[in-house]
């Protein structure tokens, strides 16, 4: 590969992978929001017949949640979903489909497509129950890569990632609300953070061990669905006391608990089971959780 392009280059995964193709010499074409309607079809078909890429990674999402200062109506969260997760996706597959250059499409969809799942852990062949619209929307966009590959032979890989983790996941995530929070409570910023339900229990990865998984995925001889995670749960609270104790310091007296948090937020237990993925690659994680945690306390500390 000569040539990649990737959408929402901005975000976590997009920054780890473009530092990892740049450094392979793979030029890198970043596209963030703003920079290109992905809902018209016309202007993504003259970008891809521009750029002439040989990969496209599918990172483009759109977050929202009950604590986020632009209030939208469920429709209005819809609508923004459905652009994103459906409608660009699916104005690349098209381009791709009439492109006379075979291009490789891998898309990012999210562990939430499960919902409140049937069977403990999750694999490719768990029904969909999303119970969100960002689970219901990244279920649409699986289906539509499915299509175009069943169809039309696109090279149209997806993953179901879990939770990943790494210096640059955004503030927003429960994550580095710890790590953040903690670090600021070592520097005297403040003196509690505030969690919600810390019994819930997470399928925790490192991030850069889930860019390797989509890299080996792309450099399959055809596209199929792939579960990335590590297939152990660990919670919240666990992930608080590791990066309170990173710190000399224990959580137990810096950790305050918002009940209406634990109402407003649902917490089913979402597990993968990557065996598919581990079977055709050879991949497994690399970064234990604990290992994970002091890699994030310590970026957190040299950000200032």
């Amino acid at each position: 590969m000569n040539r990649c392009a990737i959408i929402g280059h901005r975000g976590q995964d997009g920054r780890i992978l473009s530092g990892i193709l740049q450094d392979r010499g793979v030029q890198v074409v970043g596209v963030g929001r703003g920079d290109l309607d992905l809902t018209d079809e016309t202007a993504v078909s003259a970008f891809i017949e521009k750029e002439k890429p040989d990969q496209i990674y599918y990172f483009a999402a759109f977050h929202h949640s009950s604590e986020d200062r632009e209030c939208l109506s469920d429709a209005g969260i819809f609508r923004r979903s459905s652009n994103v997760h459906l409608a660009g996706v699916v104005s690349i597959l098209e381009s791709i489909k009439i492109s006379e250059k075979p291009i490789r499409l891998f898309y990012a969809a999210s562990s939430h497509v499960f919902g409140e799942p049937a069977t403990l852990p999750q694999n490719e062949q768990t029904p969909f129950r999303p119970k969100n619209i960002y689970g219901i929307t990244k279920s649409a966009g699986i289906e539509s890569c499915r299509f175009y590959r069943e169809k039309h032979g696109v090279f149209a890989a997806t993953g179901i990632l879990y939770n990943h983790e790494s210096a640059f996941r955004s503030a927003k995530f429960v994550s580095q609300k710890i790590v953040r929070g903690a670090v600021d409570v070592s520097r005297g910023k403040t003196t509690s953070i505030t969690l919600g339900n810390l019994e819930a229990r997470i399928d925790w990865g490192y991030a850069p061990d889930f860019i390797e998984a989509m890299m080996l995925i792309m450099d399959q001889s055809s596209s199929d669905d792939y579960v990335i995670s590590t297939g152990v749960t660990h919670s919240v609270r666990e992930f608080a006391e590791i990066a309170f104790s990173e710190l000399g310091l224990d959580w137990k007296n810096h950790v305050t608990v918002d009940e209406s948090l634990i109402a407003r937020k649902a917490s089913e237990l979402l597990v993968g089971d990557s065996s598919k993925l581990r079977e055709r690659t050879d991949w497994k994680p690399k970064t234990s959780f604990a290992e994970m945690i002091s890699i994030m306390i310590k970026a957190a500390l040299h950000e200032d």
